[in-house]
């Protein structure tokens, strides 16, 4: 489906009954690496798998900020006015949740963040020295937005009381104490780390999370 939001146009697939749950796939990527966990999630929630702008069927713009994007998502949510409203963010869509969540509270009921980073620096050190030469190769865009964004202070976060599962991979590409300092200053969130996993390997096509995911939503 398509809605106009923002100057632009973001295509979107929405399955499934009861409350709404928006979904926010990473860099790169689009709303299709959920589908096999939508297969599951559909039977209790409103699914609304959304494609970020300068991805998927969405609107190619010369606009690579995560602020514009979540900017996207917000209006989103006012047209289609959706109420008692849940996220699932994996990478960029965790971090396009997290400023949500700072500049709009109470905007969502609860908050699945997944594989979340607040600056550049919580890259690890080899990650980031890969990123920069992906970026001399390629001048991607989307590449260079990671390597100069987001600037989200660990401060802006003491006055999120959402309700907020935060899961990491093991073997993510964030520093471990990243995931730390956000789970301890946000007042209601904890902290899940997937054994065995790195950055994607349990999101990306799979449906491993679906039973963290439903006891969480459910509480």
């Amino acid at each position: 489906m398509k809605i106009e939001v923002n100057n632009i146009t973001l295509n979107y697939i929405t399955e499934g009954q009861g409350n709404p749950l928006i979904l926010l796939h990473g860099n790169g990527e689009d709303s299709g690496i959920f589908n096999e966990l939508t297969e599951k999630l559909k039977e209790n929630y409103t699914i609304y798998a959304i494609d970020s702008r300068n991805h998927g069927g969405s609107t190619k713009t010369e606009d690579f900020t995560y602020e514009t994007m979540a900017e996207d998502v917000y209006q989103f949510t006012e047209k289609l006015e959706l109420k008692n409203v849940s996220v699932i963010g994996f990478s960029d869509g965790a971090i396009l949740s997290l400023l949500l969540a700072i500049d709009h509270d109470n905007l969502f009921h609860k908050m699945v963040l997944l594989g979340v980073n607040l600056k550049p620096t919580d890259f690890k050190t080899d990650i980031y020295n890969y990123l920069v030469d992906e970026y001399e190769n390629t001048k991607d865009p989307l590449i260079k937005m990671m390597l100069e964004q987001p600037n989200i202070e660990l401060e802006q976060l003491k006055d999120i009381h959402t309700p907020t599962l935060l899961i990491a991979g093991e073997d993510d590409i964030y520093k471990e104490e990243s995931f730390d300092d956000i789970v301890k200053i946000m007042p209601n969130a904890r902290l899940q780390i997937m054994k065995g996993h790195d950055h994607g390997s349990y999101i990306i096509n799979k449906d491993i999370l679906y039973p963290y995911l439903e006891n969480f939503l459910k509480e």
